[in-house]
């Protein structure tokens, strides 16, 4: 029985056209148009969030948690993902913005660039260690890691064996909220303000752990309009704020650069990910020592549920940034080594599992003879890849043919020319036909 996967994004088919945008964009091939309609397998989607990017009627949404979810808990905290404050102009202090959560209802907030200040430490020391897997692989993005689970199971062992910053974050707000107001767990909601679905989705799958230390997840565009109306450049927050080296995770380099790591490869956008993973997979990558990867074009800051263009917001934070460093330089630095298990998630967690998707089928002999057949198919497909028969591509139409779950027909190019030679055949049988009887020769 195949395992039931929470899924973040999800389809609205009353407003799905039955165009092939979504079929194309996704990295994983987990889209078909059937029936004139999207259908997603589960199985292998990664919440990555590129079909709701280049959907243009809207039917791909993401579900996440709603500001009324705060009354279900006595004391709220919230994380803000550094990418929110590129939603804004740098006159906006980042104090404000977290001062402006305040006003929505949230009792606390407690900035995720401060988890990822320790896992940037954690990671920093890990990599000192001469019998690691090179190259090491970034686990901080959730749509990356479910992406290996799929697609790449042997790079397992590449990842580094940390929690994603969030979780670290939320680890420590809890336990400092449950220490300094003498709080219940259940008493305490942990929301984490997201740039994408894949970290909702990781909320309630969590990778590694049997239960996320996050209680929902907030989407940046959907907390956005009423944060933006209460935030202000005059208001002034004495709040704890994390460094410039925690804030830069939001842009590409960020986390490398935090790490302290010269032999790095940074590659970004979810395409250009599979790429270098599948490099690394054929084993040319082994000189290098760190891999920061990222979903989303641009990063957390082109992440599909922010609503700033992407260019835009990553200016503002490389300037949010490097004010940072001029205001107080030695912020960076990070000296501290002594972060526990309980902080890193090490203590407890499980190895990521594989969970691979493309398999043809789990006997062998099956697989190997739907193998024949895709290759048989797919030399009588035109190879064009346009995507009109509803699989993105010919070799993924070939695969569904093997699997039974389409024709050759469906095909447009193969259809029109069944569709042409049985009109020929249709005008040689009518030439072929006996002239008509006359009316006299009837009677």
């Amino acid at each position: 029985m195949e395992e039931e996967r929470y899924h973040s994004v999800r389809l609205l088919p009353e407003r799905c056209q039955g165009c092939v945008n979504c079929t194309k964009r996704c990295p994983t091939e987990a889209i078909r148009i059937r029936g004139g309609k999207a259908q997603i397998t589960s199985s292998r989607c990664i919440d990555c969030g590129e079909c709701i990017r280049h959907c243009p009627g809207h039917a791909k949404s993401a579900v996440t948690d709603e500001l009324d979810d705060l009354k279900k808990y006595k004391h709220n905290i919230a994380l803000p993902a550094p990418s929110l404050y590129g939603q804004f102009n740098v006159d906006i202090p980042v104090r404000a913005i977290l001062s402006g959560l305040l006003k929505l209802g949230f009792d606390e907030v407690f900035e995720v660039a401060h988890g990822a200040e320790i896992v940037s430490l954690a990671i920093r020391d890990y990599l000192k260690r001469p019998n690691i897997v090179r190259p090491a692989i970034s686990s901080a993005c959730p749509a990356v890691v479910r992406l290996i689970q799929v697609k790449f199971p042997e790079l397992i062992d590449h990842l580094v064996p940390f929690d994603a910053p969030v979780e670290v974050a939320a680890r420590l707000a809890r336990a400092e909220a449950e220490s300094l107001h003498g709080l219940n767990p259940e008493e305490i909601g942990i929301w984490f303000i997201t740039p994408c679905p894949a970290k909702m989705t990781a909320v309630n799958q969590p990778l590694g752990t049997d239960k996320s230390s996050i209680t929902g997840a907030i989407a940046i565009s959907k907390i956005y309009p009423d944060l933006f109306k209460v935030v202000t450049a005059e208001v002034q927050d004495a709040r704890r704020q994390a460094s410039w080296v925690g804030v830069g995770w939001a842009v590409p380099g960020g986390e490398t650069s935090a790490v302290g790591v010269s032999n790095i490869l940074v590659v970004h956008d979810i395409h250009h990910v599979i790429n270098v993973l599948e490099q690394i997979a054929l084993g040319k990558l082994k000189g290098v020592d760190y891999v920061e990867v990222l979903a989303c074009a641009g990063g957390c800051i082109g992440g599909a549920l922010t609503v700033e263009n992407r260019y835009v917001a990553e200016h503002r934070m490389k300037q949010r940034i490097e004010k940072k460093k001029i205001l107080d330089p030695m912020l960076g630095r990070l000296p501290r080594t002594d972060y526990s298990e309980f902080e890193l998630g090490i203590a407890g967690r499980r190895a990521i599992e594989p969970k691979p998707a493309l398999r043809l089928d789990p006997d062998i002999t099956k697989a190997m003879s739907k193998i024949e057949m895709m290759d048989v198919t797919l030399k009588n497909l035109p190879g064009l890849d346009c995507g009109s028969c509803g699989s993105p591509n010919c070799k993924a139409l070939a695969e569904d043919i093997a699997q039974g779950r389409a024709s050759m027909t469906d095909c447009l190019f193969i259809l029109r020319k069944k569709v042409r030679d049985l009109a020929y055949e249709m005008v040689n049988l009518a030439d072929k036909l006996p002239p008509p009887l006359d009316k006299e020769q009837d009677k």
